[in-house]
């Protein structure tokens, strides 16, 4: 496809191809150089393509993001007739460390402070996006770029698109390895923003390890080498779908501020109440519940828009995120967040609640 040279009509520039250092569906990338007015030498990398499409979407895109520095330039844009065909081709901002995964395939993996910034970063170029009514869809460690300064920027926006409504756009072209199960097993055929976050999540896990070959699992998070705060946002990012964060703003204001743990709370009857159990209690789950239901209490397997309360007893020492990061618990302050309060109390208000006060007494 590529010759020595590509001629930019649009500024009169002359790019002298060097090396291939990427190929794909897209096309090829080659490192390059052209001479600017001062003399210098300048240092680029062409895409090259003979995808129209593509190269539209990319190149409205990158004008579209033109301000956000976490966003990787394009510094110029133009087709070509070459051997009778068409090319079309974008002269980048050169990533001195390569893509993401190459990076962390040498360095390994990073600090939590390390991550944090960055990822809020990359969060600024989806939030645009996000504001903007438009959806990235491959948010991935090959379209992830590693600059100077080991500063991260976001590139790769060819199959971005804008969403006329909330329910997204036809998940027609993403990377099955970097999906949620429900749109790469075509249970869900509609990409939202909440999708794009799936993917910082992924982003998120592979910065802390240190490889981008394995995957994590919901229950694996509690694993990971960071604070409880961290593994909190990422479980949510990477849970199920009506769970995670609706938009690049709300995991960056995640991100910046824990959520308040629910305070134990205390209430007159269960009677007529929606009720969940997390932790282990005292005596078996299925006394409990039975008690629930005997003081007129529905019982909930877990906590929902519905609940009322939650019974809190001692927390599992496999928590996702320590002693206050149970799934339950991540979902009450969920729940907060959207203006749904539910009560927490400790198993022996529950106790006494539902029992007589003799019989109390008379197990003391």
């Amino acid at each position: 496809m590529s010759t020595a040279t590509a001629y930019s009509s649009e500024t009169g520039r002359t790019y002298r191809l060097g090396r291939l250092i990427g190929k794909g569906g897209f096309g090829e990338v080659y490192l390059a150089t052209t001479t600017l007015a001062s003399g210098a030498e300048f240092k680029v990398c062409i895409k090259i393509s003979g995808n129209l499409a593509g190269w539209l979407r990319e190149a409205y895109f990158a004008e579209l993001l033109a301000t956000q520095e976490r966003a990787l330039r394009v510094v110029d844009r133009f087709a070509e007739l070459v051997d009778g065909e068409m090319r079309y081709c974008l002269a980048m901002e050169y990533a001195e460390h390569g893509d993401l995964g190459a990076w962390l395939e040498r360095v390994g993996a990073q600090s939590e402070r390390y991550v944090r910034r960055e990822i809020a970063a990359i969060l600024g170029v989806l939030d645009a996006l996000h504001r903007g009514q438009a959806l990235h869809r491959d948010l991935t460690p090959f379209n992830v770029f590693v600059c100077e300064g080991e500063h991260l920027k976001l590139g790769d926006f060819g199959i971005a698109a804008h969403q006329v409504n909330r329910r997204g756009v036809t998940a027609d072209a993403f990377n099955r390895m970097h999906a949620p199960n429900e749109i790469a097993w075509g249970r869900v055929r509609r990409w939202q923003k909440r999708d794009d976050i799936y993917q910082i999540g992924l982003l998120t896990v592979m910065l802390l390890r240190g490889a981008i070959a394995s995957a994590v699992r919901g229950k694996e998070v509690r694993t990971l080498p960071c604070t409880d705060h961290l593994k909190e946002v990422i479980h949510r990012c990477l849970g199920s779908r009506g769970q995670r964060y609706g938009a690049a703003s709300e995991l960056i204001e995640a991100l910046r501020h824990r959520p308040k743990q629910p305070k134990i709370g205390r209430v007159s009857t269960l009677a007529g109440k929606r009720v969940s159990f997390t932790g282990f209690l005292v005596r078996p789950r299925s006394a409990a519940v039975a008690a629930a239901k005997k003081a007129r209490a529905v019982v909930q397997s877990k906590p929902g828009k519905t609940t009322d309360i939650l019974v809190r007893g001692r927390p599992n020492v496999l928590q996702i995120a320590g002693k206050d990061g149970g799934s339950k618990l991540i979902e009450v302050r969920r729940l907060a967040t959207k203006g749904h309060k539910v009560t927490v109390i400790g198993e022996r208000q529950f106790w006494k609640l539902v029992e007589p006060p003799a019989r109390q007494r008379a197990r003391t």
